[in-house]
């Protein structure tokens, strides 16, 4: 088959004029599309989504190694300093992260489709994005750093800290859209493996310079911000060196940097979705932090915020799994394979319901011994165990929806897609938010999750299986 591929490759004329080894990348990119069109569904996910949760989390790990450097060596007041940037954070990463679903979306579907031509126009105006993005950040995140901090939950006691932190951050932005956007560009030509080391290196590497920066040069928060924009960038120079070393099957051209109002349009309405759910998760932590404010203080910001840490790791290869759900789903439905697309679908909310249910069980045990890794203050030891017990109530119920929105994301179909970013976070859980602290104070806010959990479910369940009955 693979001398079959190479046969045919260079009949295309878009190919005509390359070297002899963009003919070989292509052959084995030919040998990839048919593993995504025949190989057995259960491997083929697992070998699609494995790296890539690996790859995530690792790289929620170094944000772990953060908050404990931080708490045991700074003080509480410095976790709550990263709880305050933690909503700023995943703006700047959903945002990056919204180009980088969009374009690999369509880039799945385009090679799907054999249109090698507009996988190499979306990959040319995803860096466009990214840079744009990235330094728009930058300039308004310096500019306005502190009412910002303060517009998304700081307290006087805390704003020192976070403005530290987030200072370094902002500086870095374009490493970071850079970074987090376009391993999912990787994953859509199938180098799931390269897209994980990329990623394992780049956390690696974070956690190391931690320890240095944070209490051998004893530069406390800032070296933690330090340590973390040092390692994007590294992995954002590997990323890069992946289009221009001839690894990757869809190569940059200067020309496709103009952007194209369609490209851009359709980028941005498949990745609005996942930008949507972590804008408004984000938004809705600023919410929190003012609730935990006023009904708890700086203590119970912190506790939130070591939840936060905790949450990411269960989270994490749910995220992992559709990741590699999407460029299976993407080719097949694109090849109208709908059979198999079908199959991964059902395979992939299984998966993702077993993880949630054990990783709830692990969370509700463990709850105290894993808040004491973050710290050493008993106060905050045990109010987090407290918080993470009653948030993971409902949390066996997130697996299908997370499965459920990159479903939608997969198939281009953005408009249910952003409903369900939105449906949790915004829809059920800010009224939530606001009005059961009213009857029931700091364990109201909390109780917020777990009914809002409960009835996104349902809607969702409703929704995915109107729509699955379209495959057949």
């Amino acid at each position: 088959m693979l001398v079959q591929a190479i046969a045919f490759v260079p009949t295309r004329k878009f190919f005509c004029q390359t070297s002899r080894l963009r003919y070989i990348l292509l052959a084995l990119m030919s040998k990839h599309q048919e593993s995504l069109a025949n190989e057995k569904i259960p491997r083929l996910l697992l070998k699609q989504s494995m790296p890539a949760a690996i790859g995530l989390l690792v790289m929620s790990l170094y944000n772990i190694v953060d908050t404990i450097f931080i708490g045991h060596f700074v003080g509480t007041l410095a976790i709550a300093g990263l709880a305050i940037a933690f909503p700023i954070q995943m703006i700047t990463m959903a945002i990056s992260q919204s180009f980088g679903i969009g374009a690999a979306s369509i880039i799945s579907r385009a090679l799907g489709s054999k249109n090698f031509k507009k996988a190499e126009l979306v990959l040319g105006n995803f860096f466009s994005l990214v840079l744009i993005g990235g330094v728009l950040t930058t300039v308004v995140g310096l500019v306005f750093l502190q009412p910002i901090l303060l517009l998304f939950g700081s307290t006087e006691t805390i704003l020192p800290y976070a403005s530290e932190y987030m200072s370094v951050i902002f500086l870095g932005s374009v490493f970071i859209y850079f970074a987090a956007g376009s391993n999912n560009i990787i994953r859509s030509e199938g180098a799931a493996k390269f897209s994980m080391m990329v990623m394992i290196a780049s956390a690696g590497l974070n956690i190391i310079l931690d320890p240095i920066f944070i209490f051998w040069l004893d530069m406390g928060i800032k070296g933690a911000a330090i340590a973390t924009v040092i390692s994007q960038a590294v992995s954002a120079v590997v990323a890069f060196g992946f289009f221009f070393t001839g690894r990757s099957v869809i190569h940059f051209h200067f020309r496709n940097l103009l952007l194209k109002f369609k490209i851009l349009k359709e980028i941005l309405a498949i990745g609005s979705a996942s930008l949507g759910r972590h804008v408004a998760g984000s938004f809705t932590t600023v919410l929190i932090n003012h609730s935990l404010g006023i009904y708890g203080g700086d203590i119970a910001i912190a506790s939130f915020g070591v939840l936060n840490r905790m949450m990411m790791v269960i989270l994490m290869p749910m995220f992992g799994l559709v990741q590699g759900l999407q460029p299976v789903l993407g080719y097949n439905y694109g090849a109208k394979a709908y059979d198999r697309a079908k199959e991964v679908v059902y395979l992939a909310m299984k998966i993702a319901t077993v993880i949630a249910v054990i990783a709830s069980c692990i969370l509700f045990v463990f709850a105290t011994p894993l808040s004491s890794v973050f710290s050493s203050d008993p106060e905050l030891i045990s109010l987090s165990a407290h918080v993470a017990r009653i948030i993971v109530i409902a949390f066996p119920l997130i697996g299908f929806q997370v499965v459920s929105a990159g479903y939608y994301q997969a198939l281009g179909k953005a408009l249910p897609a952003f409903f369900l970013s939105l449906l949790r976070q915004v829809f059920l859980l800010i009224p939530l938010i606001i009005i059961l602290p009213l009857f029931f104070e700091l364990d109201g806010l909390f109780y917020s999750f777990p009914i809002a959990d409960f009835l996104a479910a349902i809607i969702t369940f409703f929704m995915i299986k109107k729509d699955l009955k379209v495959l057949g």
